[in-house]
Formats: C-alpha cells, sequence, structure tokens
C-alpha cells in the first residue's frame, strides 16, 4: 500500500509540475508577444518621427514627369466646402461640424509619404473621430512635396482626385481609402489606382461618371499646386505635421488618442 501511496503522489506532483511549467511557457509566450507588440508601435512612432523632416527648399515649380502642373495661382478651383485663398485655413479641407468655438488642428500630409501613411493606421480614425464627435475642428492640409523628392506629380495627382471625389460628398472617405492602399515610396498612384479609389470610396453612377471627368480634365491639380506652395511658404519642415490651435504638437502626440485628447482638452481651456 505505502509503494502505491509513494506511486500516485509521485505522478500528481509530475502532472502538477508540467502544469506549472505548461503555465510558465505561456506566460513567457505572452510576455514575448507583448514586447514584439511594443517594439513594433516603437519602430512605427520612430518611423512617423523620423520621415518628417524631409521637406527640401524648393520651388512649386521644380516638379518634372508625369502630368503639366500649373503655377500658383489664388484663382484656380478649390473643390467643395475647402477653404480658397482667403479662408481661415488656406486650401484647407475641413472635417465635421465641430463649433467655432472648438480648437483648431491643422494636419498637413502628402498621401505619397510613408510617415503619413503610419500616423493614418495608428490613430487616423481615432483623430477623425475627434472632429466628428465635435471636439476639434479639424482641416486637412495636403501637400505633394513628395514629388520634388522622388520625381514626377504622384501626390499632386493624388490630390487633384480627393478633390474630385470631395466633390461628389466623399472627402473622408477617399483620403482613408488613398492611405489605406498607399504603394511604396516612390512607386507613386496610377490613374487606374485613383479611379479605383473613389468606386472603393462608395462613388458609383454618375457621380462616378462626374468624377472621372474631374479627374480627367485635373480640375483640382491647382488646388495642390496652391496647397503645396502654401506648404512652403510656411516653412514646414516635413509631414505629418499637426498645428492645434497654431502652435505645432510633436507627431507621437498625434499618433496617441489619449495624449492628443488631453492637449485638445488644454486648448479648450
Amino acid at each position: 500500500m505505502s509503494k502505491s501511496k509513494d506511486s500516485a503522489k509521485s505522478t500528481r506532483e509530475k502532472a502538477a509540475a508540467a502544469r506549472a511549467e505548461q503555465q510558465a511557457a505561456e506566460k513567457r509566450r505572452e510576455r514575448t508577444v507583448r514586447i514584439i507588440g511594443a517594439i513594433g508601435v516603437v519602430v512605427v512612432v520612430v518611423l512617423i518621427i523620423g520621415l518628417a523632416v524631409v521637406v527640401p527648399r524648393m520651388s512649386n515649380t521644380d516638379a518634372g514627369g508625369g502630368k503639366t502642373l500649373p503655377s500658383p495661382d489664388p484663382s484656380l478651383p478649390v473643390p467643395t466646402g475647402v477653404y480658397g485663398a482667403d479662408g481661415e485655413v488656406p486650401y484647407g479641407a475641413p472635417v465635421g461640424d465641430a463649433p467655432e468655438t472648438a480648437p483648431l488642428l491643422e494636419l498637413w500630409e502628402d498621401f505619397q509619404c510613408p510617415a503619413c501613411g503610419s500616423l493614418e493606421e495608428i490613430n487616423g480614425e481615432g483623430i477623425q473621430s475627434l472632429a466628428t464627435d465635435g471636439k476639434v475642428r479639424l482641416v486637412y492640409r495636403p501637400t505633394a512635396f513628395l514629388d520634388r523628392n522622388l520625381g514626377g506629380t504622384s501626390s499632386a495627382e493624388a490630390i487633384a482626385a480627393w478633390g474630385c471625389a470631395i466633390d461628389q460628398g466623399k472627402l473622408v472617405e477617399y483620403h482613408n481609402t488613398v492611405y489605406a492602399n498607399q504603394p511604396p515610396e516612390g512607386e507613386g498612384y496610377t490613374t487606374e489606382m485613383l479611379v479605383g479609389f473613389a468606386e472603393q470610396s462608395g462613388i458609383t453612377g454618375v457621380p462616378l461618371e462626374q468624377f472621372n471627368d474631374c479627374l480627367t480634365e485635373g480640375r483640382y491639380l491647382g488646388w495642390a499646386v496652391n496647397s503645396t506652395q502654401a506648404f512652403y511658404d510656411a516653412g514646414i519642415s516635413g509631414t505629418p505635421a499637426g498645428f492645434l490651435g497654431g502652435t505645432q504638437i510633436e507627431n507621437t502626440v498625434l499618433a496617441d488618442q489619449v495624449a492628443l485628447e488631453k492637449a485638445i482638452s488644454e486648448a479648450a481651456g
């Protein structure tokens, strides 16, 4: 009987040890996943910070290849609802219906900018939610400075296509679709891609025909040019670049919803 009890005890101890080892292994696995996830977030945030300082000091007429762009001209048309040259935020595209008393958040972006794409992936939805909830007056300010770095006019063409989508009431949808399908830096957007983004954004039927006509005639290339010139004139160092109440805020704040809400709350007084 003693041997039988000893054997049963040994079996229980071994089973307990096995369970303990399994639990320890699971904890190690979970800790590793958390560490890898944290590293991933840090890498992305570093990418956002690191790529926000790459603007060459060149004029808007230095772009080459792709479409023929017009010279800066305040009289050129802007999309429906977008600020004109004399507006509060020249050439900016407002989002949401926040009251005039809400803080103003201006966000400069280039559709080809990898760091802008990372920011949109991390907290683009959160930033937009603050606008739709009326907590901040969000205004997107497009720039095509990467066309000067990479050659061609892909960023300007994407901005112009966005303008055509804005006319069809798809400001947020098209903006988000472009970033969700951002090609590797340097490859640029094709006309087929820009049309496809319109369809993905919910533009169909007659509105899609109108979008295509707008895109073909390059109706808003002048908007892209004027907004980019405003970007250079303001001496912005790179994208993404956020300004809350006229003061630039760190990209790490833009990427962190809690930090951004706190900054907006403080700006609101």
